[in-house]
């Protein structure tokens, strides 16, 4: 007898079941929700073994080096941090069904403005099974169905991982649906879905983002590149400074909140801007830098900046260098150049710090602290779905609170107009 053929979805059969399962997720209750999480947690650690075997596969197939080949790699510890990161998810407040606003009107009708499920979420991004266990489980929690899209180096990882949570008894069928990743076809047909698809989220570099944006037909929540600024104003502590700067730029620099880009006062450039490069160098970061910089830093190795460098994201131990005239001049700097992502002031000076965070456009503003913090678990969200750089729907760090949209609820008691 002839075995039975082995059917594959195709991305619409895996979208019209994301569809139906999200009517399902939105009516479910915060316990069982929870009771959903939780046992995705157990079942990947239960399943370390053989989620290491397949992104053993993948890392042996698998082109990619240096950070990125770094963020592909599964290890003992990555999984039992994602396990916890699923459980810290559980833990967070539900935030379906929250009454926003409510009141009642002269003419008795009572309005309650509460928070609602997205729907359908698609999410396309690189090389990160991390980020598949992440968003899927951020889409639960908030009652919204999900369709992966990962990069294909990832893909044993991420097919491995999937299996594991949609094998969790009680999970609806379609909850969590793996899109082929082996070619660029079903991120076209993800984000030519209007209708199907409520929103897609594209996390990765800057070329991805681009195309997603520029070709989708389905609303985009946009994860931004993160070309990140540090301004030294002329009254900071050296000391924190220092500190500040060799953290945004080397603790992990293939990051999108890594610091790319250190503006310092002029008063204080001459002490400052010799000091701050070398130890920028003994961390092995290549230093570029305007006229001005270069010229306080004979004897070092310092490459000059381009017109180019002050809009690129580097994402590697590269940082360029320029000398502003004050605090305005550093925030016209970095609202001409920045991606809107992070950026920093180190100051003592109070009116100038409010006049910074004030006045830089971007989704994360600091004082006297590393932009390396603009992240989800970092902000105390259990994780997240990316950095939005944009202003509609949401911005920052995002996660459970924006995958919600909101609907009116009206009570009468036979109310006509």
């Amino acid at each position: 007898m002839a075995a039975t053929p082995i059917t594959v979805a195709s991305t619409q059969e895996k979208l019209l079941r994301a569809r139906a399962a999200s009517a399902r997720l939105a009516l479910l209750s915060t316990e069982e929700k929870n009771a959903l999480l939780l046992a995705i947690a157990d079942a990947i650690e239960a399943n370390g073994k053989n989620i290491l075997d397949a992104n053993r596969e993948d890392m042996e197939r698998s082109a990619l080096d240096g950070a990125m080949r770094d963020r592909l790699l599964l290890t003992p510890t990555r999984i039992q941090e994602m396990a916890r990161g699923v459980r810290e998810v559980a833990a967070l407040p539900d935030p379906i069904g929250e009454t926003l606003a409510e009141w009642t009107k002269s003419n008795g009708l009572r309005i309650r403005k509460v928070r609602v499920p997205l729907g359908v979420i698609g999410i396309i991004y690189e090389s990160r099974p991390n980020v598949t266990v992440d968003t899927a489980v951020l889409a639960l929690k908030s009652g919204n169905a999900i369709v992966l899209r990962g990069g294909k180096e990832a893909a044993r990882s991420s097919q491995r991982l999937v299996g594991i949570m949609t094998a969790v008894p009680g999970l609806p069928s379609g909850a969590i649906e793996l899109l082929d990743s082996s070619t660029r076809q079903s991120v076209q047909e993800l984000i030519k879905a209007r209708g199907l698809v409520d929103v897609i989220i594209p996390r990765g570099g800057a070329g991805l983002i681009s195309f997603v944006t520029e070709n989708s037909s389905v609303p985009v929540i946009e994860t931004g590149a993160g070309n990140c600024h540090i301004f030294v104003d002329e009254s900071a502590d050296f000391e924190m400074a220092d500190r500040i700067v060799i953290n945004a730029k080397t603790q992990r620099p293939s990051v999108c909140n890594a610091a790319e880009k250190l503006l310092v006062h002029e008063r204080i450039a001459a002490e400052y801007v010799p000091r701050i490069t070398k130890k920028l160098i003994d961390a092995g970061v290549e230093v570029r830098g305007d006229d001005k910089v270069r010229a306080l830093t004979t004897g070092l190795e310092v490459g000059p900046a381009a017109e180019q460098d002050w809009y690129e994201e580097y994402l590697r131990l590269c940082m360029a260098v320029a000398i502003v005239a004050n605090v305005d001049d550093a925030i016209a700097h970095i609202n001409r150049y920045s991606t809107k992502h992070s950026d920093s002031i180190v100051t003592t000076n109070e009116v100038n710090a409010h006049k910074f965070l004030r006045g830089v456009d971007s989704a994360a503003v600091y004082w006297n602290a590393s932009t390396r913090f603009t992240d989800g678990a970092e902000f105390g969200f259990g994780a997240e779905m990316g950095i939005s750089t944009q202003k509609l729907h949401c911005r920052g760090p995002f996660a459970l609170a924006e995958l919600t949209s909101t609907k009116y609820e009206i009570i009468g008691t036979g109310q006509v107009r």
